[in-house]
């Protein structure tokens, strides 16, 4: 019996899922971020060797049983000078040639589309799109925090934040954000948001990005300047998306799959909907589909491809029956 190991590693957390050729998923679990910028390449190992030795524990899977692995990492390939680090960054936890890396962007396609051609576009911490059409392969977007990962949840954590600032100074009208960040951070003045995010741990990507939920708290509560926030974002999505698709040459007459993954796509009608409005007179090039299978066990799938061995239908129904397609 073949067994497949998927690893999705995230901004905010790091997901496993272990299965079997048939597309049993034996194990999953659960670790903290990959994000090395953030965390440093000794603890994202420290990480990836924690989470396979429990993953496989969970399973019933000795290491020698496991035939390939998938790990997909946020900002691999973004700096060639460490790609021979990523690369044996499993080991010696897993051996060497039983394995390999490439940007998390993969699980989310692969899982979302089951590995069938079209596009992805993910938006959780970062945002990133990318595509397979009949070999060739392209990305746009994951330009990282400070000068990219535009309708991302840091982006909309940070212009959300803006926002505030310009409420507090009178520059814009004070809806629901105004009051929810106040309450959030116990302010006793404005100016004290200061304090709060460049002297403290929020400062740090994740957990940044994970102020985007009281800018979608603010939208929920009729906030227009907040809930317009969230038509931006869609709007920068669906940007990137174009993006991909003009560089995979797909014919216009090609109504190309488009699928999504991503914590952001949870609040599906403050990020979908808009979305959907945004391909506008393009959204008849694109197919909307729900995604099949979560990153994770995306990671798992690639493992199988990879190896060459790539599950069949029926695996893959099976893979899809036990697995929630929006964890994210």
């Amino acid at each position: 019996m073949r067994h497949f190991l998927g690893v999705d590693g995230g901004g905010s957390k790091t997901a496993f899922v272990l299965i079997d050729e048939r597309g049993a998923v034996l194990a999953s679990h659960t670790e903290g971020p990959a994000y090395y910028l953030e965390i440093g390449l000794e603890a994202l190992r420290a990480m990836l060797a924690r989470g396979i030795e429990a993953t496989l524990a969970l399973g019933g899977v000795a290491v020698g049983e496991l035939t390939y692995t998938f790990l997909g990492l946020p900002a691999y390939g973004e700096d060639s000078h460490l790609l021979p680090t990523l690369d044996g960054i499993a080991a010696p936890t897993l051996p060497s040639g039983r394995f390999r890396c490439g940007n998390d962007m993969v699980c989310g396609w692969a899982g979302a589309l089951a590995g069938e051609d079209g596009i992805s576009v993910v938006a959780g911490t970062g945002s990133i799109a990318y595509g397979e059409y009949r070999g060739r392969t392209a990305r746009a977007g994951g330009w990282g925090e400070l000068f990219g990962d535009e309708g991302s949840a840091y982006w909309i954590a940070r212009e959300g934040l803006t926002l505030f600032s310009r409420m507090g100074d009178g520059r814009a009208p004070r809806g629901a954000l105004y009051e929810l960040v106040r309450q959030h951070f116990s302010l006793d003045g404005d100016l004290d948001l200061c304090a709060a995010i460049y002297g403290q741990s929020a400062a740090m990507r994740s957990q940044f990005a994970g102020l985007s939920k009281l800018i979608a708290q603010a939208a929920d509560a009729g906030d227009p300047s907040a809930r317009a926030l969230f038509v931006r974002a869609a709007g920068e999505l669906a940007e990137i998306i174009a993006a991909v698709r003009r560089s995979l040459e797909v014919p216009d007459a090609v109504p190309l799959p488009l699928s999504y993954s991503g914590g952001l796509f949870q609040r599906r009608e403050l990020i979908l909907t808009p979305l959907q409005t945004a391909l506008g007179s393009a959204g008849a090039r694109y197919r909307l589909v729900e995604p099949r299978l979560p990153p994770a066990a995306g990671a798992a799938l690639r493992a199988a491809i990879v190896n060459g061995q790539p599950l069949d239908e029926s695996a893959i129904a099976t893979l899809t029956a036990q697995s929630s397609p929006h964890a994210a």
